[in-house]
């Protein structure tokens, strides 16, 4: 009988991607990976996307996995990109996809731009070479263009691709209007879903916009920020935990896995979270997918 005690220190891993978005790997693949580096609750985080919510279930139930249904919202928030994860998330919710769906609208127009910068600099072809690496293309983006660059040799790998194309300033860049922060927080309340700042380090805020991120986010109910991922230094972890402690938010942990050639950290393999914080499944219990036959999450006391 499985059994999952909710305590500070389980290996959850709340923040991976699959094929249906910007990953590489099948739900499938991704649970037989995660059970195998010893998570031991895991959730499945695609962009914009709840398609791959029900794979992924199945095939961790069938792996005696704890699982909770996830997805990573892209919010545009003081002219830049910002990510928001939604866990414990009902992927039936009729909001929620209907959101979900105006928010992947626009991704070919932006990747057909996209293309035309790269061809002006003598990258001819791009968009159909991104194509080959898309499982759905209502979600191609820059991850798909950073493999088929990294495939002809424009550039050795995908950091490489990210310094010199497809970032701010840089060719290929091409600026899309996501969902404003109120309605993805609001979708993914609605779902029954704790809505969580993804990798705040990632956004480059000054101290003041931060602040005001984290405030504006608090208080239209998000309840929850990633302090341990993958793009997080030990300085920044400390950063995060401090921040979740002041705004009173619990503390989430996640690979932002993708690939097993490109990401930094595998599934699983994270430091743990920083004492003094409440995690994120502390609050979720109630949404997390248990195996046939297994009881109820339960508190560590």
């Amino acid at each position: 009988m499985t059994t999952l005690t909710l305590s500070p220190t389980l290996n959850a891993d709340l923040h991976c991607h699959s094929v249906v978005s910007d990953g590489t790997q099948t739900p499938e693949w991704l649970a037989e990976r995660a059970h195998a580096n010893g998570v031991q609750l895991w959730a499945l985080t695609d962009h914009d996307e709840l398609d791959g919510i029900e794979r992924a279930a199945s095939a961790a139930a069938a792996l005696g996995l704890p699982f909770l249904a996830g997805v990573e919202i892209s919010v545009t928030w003081a002219d830049k990109t910002v990510h928001i994860v939604g866990l414990g998330v009902d992927p039936a919710q009729p909001a929620l996809i209907e959101g979900l769906r105006r928010t992947r609208g626009g991704r070919e127009e932006r990747a057909r731009e996209m293309a035309q910068q790269l061809e002006a600099v003598g990258i001819p072809g791009a968009y159909e070479g991104a194509l080959k690496y898309v499982g759905n293309p209502d979600l191609i983006s820059r991850s798909h263009f950073a493999r088929y660059l990294v495939e002809i040799g424009a550039c050795t790998d995908i950091g490489d691709v990210f310094r010199r194309y497809l970032t701010e300033g840089k060719p290929g860049f091409v600026p899309h209007r996501w969902a404003t922060l109120e309605q993805a927080v609001g979708w993914i309340v609605d779902a029954g879903g704790m809505a969580i700042i993804a990798h705040p380090a990632r956004y480059g805020f000054t101290p003041q916009q931060e602040h005001t991120l984290f405030s504006t986010f608090r208080q239209l109910g998000g309840q929850g920020v990633e302090v341990v991922t993958c793009s997080h230094t030990p300085e920044e972890i400390q950063t995060y935990r401090q921040m979740a402690l002041d705004f009173g938010l619990y503390a989430s942990r996640g690979s932002d896995f993708h690939s097993p050639g490109e990401s930094r950290l595998e599934l699983g393999l994270l430091p743990p979270l920083p004492s003094g914080l409440t995690p994120v499944w502390q609050h979720l219990g109630h949404r997390i997918r248990m195996p046939e036959g297994a009881g109820a999450p339960v508190h560590s006391s």
